[in-house]
């Protein structure tokens, strides 16, 4: 038996109140391309509750967790050991539940995680103020870029080689239908590329993720001196956030704007999310920052208290005033991060970047010694890029799923043949030695 809660005759009737001859007029802005010309063949057609369940958990079990074997994988997306205490407070009844905190007098809690998050998201950035999450990384770059653009009034920006290419993509979907114009440079492995040189007085910014997909190491503070000297801000993005445990802030290398996915703090893989992003700037631009801002006040008593200060959304003014498109932000997953941050404290941040970093140099080591396999990186925190003698993506397959080798660059950059021999490889605090001799054997194997 099937539910259908619209007869023909209801859809019939209120496509002729709005004006439009048929379903597929809905869908006329979106490319035919993109659209589907009838079912897809091989799903099945509807089925029973207890079947699907069935069809559903035989195709989750061929999925290879990656915990389950040793894991390699990064590329934005890194496996970190998550306290069993984040999982069990966040799932305490008023954090699971809240939503946006609109009345200060009942939501005093989730202010002030948030006004803490902020706290902590601009100590770590090297920045003045941070907002109070967005909804990723990628999300949080092309954001950053629109903020630029309303502060510099130009609408150009200048997108690094070495910027996450779903990070470059996102941003390039804002620039379409928002109106602005991108550059945007071949991918670097090396870390060579010139970006002070494509600056000119129509540039709003340069968008460099720091370290870079391929994982290299740069100081920025020559492109942010290049910057300014024509007006452009830099924008600084951080895939992986316990990097900036060990490494020199963008802050203090100059950033007017720094974006980073929080990930890695508090918030496992989850099969691709949700995630959390991080944004922070300059207090001088605290006005053009998009999303929300808890602060700290006090009452008519004089206690301490938090409230939302800034929170310059559509749906609070004019849409043509509005300095964010961002609805609502990722609490959750905000307070995970908090309270992982919480428990690591400054020290213990700093200790896991340290490990982190030795696990990856010692990985990089052991690799260096496996014939078929160049290490590329002269610098990179706790990722880096090997060459192969054979095409990344096909040892990757061969390795699975005993091994998760690492993330084939074929599979962000398509038809690009210069890239099909790169593998990004990354370790974490969860990697072990055995973990590192399981991947030197199974690439001995896979590249004999």
């Amino acid at each position: 038996m099937r539910y259908h809660p619209l007869t023909l005759d209801d859809r019939s009737a209120m496509l002729a109140a709005i004006g439009a001859g048929s379903i597929d007029d809905l869908f006329r802005d979106v490319p035919k391309s993109a659209r589907l010309s009838g079912p897809i063949a091989d799903l099945p057609m509807g089925r029973g509750e207890m079947e699907v369940e069935r069809l559903v958990g035989v195709m989750a079990a061929r999925n290879v967790p990656a915990g389950s074997v040793p894991s390699f994988l990064g590329a934005g997306a890194y496996r970190h050991h998550v306290p069993a205490s984040v999982d069990h407070l966040i799932q305490r009844g008023e954090f699971l539940t809240s939503y946006t905190p609109y009345q200060p007098e009942v939501s005093q809690g989730t202010l002030q995680y948030l006004f803490e998050f902020q706290t902590q998201v601009a100590l770590i950035a090297g920045m003045e103020v941070a907002n109070a999450s967005m909804y990723d990384g990628a999300t949080g770059c092309a954001e950053a870029v629109l903020m630029a653009n309303r502060i510099t009034r130009r609408k150009k920006a200048v997108l690094s080689g070495g910027l996450h290419p779903h990070y470059r993509d996102t941003t390039a979907v804002q620039g379409r239908f928002v109106g602005f114009d991108l550059v945007r440079p071949d991918p670097d492995p090396e870390g060579e590329e010139d970006l002070a040189s494509l600056i000119d007085d129509d540039t709003s910014c340069v968008v460099v993720q720091n370290p870079t997909l391929f994982g290299q190491v740069r100081d920025l503070s020559p492109l942010a001196e290049a910057c300014h000297a024509k007006g452009a801000l830099l924008v600084v993005v951080v895939t992986e956030a316990v990097s900036l445990g060990l490494m020199t802030s963008p802050g203090e290398m100059g950033a007017d704007i720094v974006v980073a996915e929080g990930q890695s703090i508090g918030n496992p893989l989850n099969f691709g999310g949700p995630h959390v992003g991080l944004f922070a700037t300059r207090e001088k631009f605290l006005r053009q920052m998009p999303g929300r801002l808890c602060g700290q006040t006090v009452d008519a008593d004089g206690k301490r208290g938090f409230v939302l200060t800034l929170s310059t959304r559509e749906q609070h003014i004019r849409r043509e005033k509005a300095t964010s498109n961002i609805c609502t932000n990722s609490g959750l997953c905000a307070l995970a991060f908090t309270i992982h941050m919480s428990l690591l404290g400054e020290q213990g941040f700093r200790r896991l970047a340290e490990i982190n970093h030795a696990n990856a140099s010692l990985l990089a080591d052991r690799l260096s010694w496996v014939e078929g396999v160049t290490v590329l990186n002269d610098s990179f925190f706790n990722e880096f890029t090997v060459r192969l003698a054979k095409p990344a993506a096909a040892v990757v397959d061969k390795l699975a799923p005993k091994v998760l080798a690492g993330v084939p660059v074929s599979r962000l950059y398509k038809n690009r043949p210069a890239l099909a021999d790169l593998m990004l490889v990354a370790a974490t605090e969860t990697t072990t030695e055995e973990d590192m001799d399981a991947l030197a054997d199974g690439l001995k194997e896979a590249l004999a």
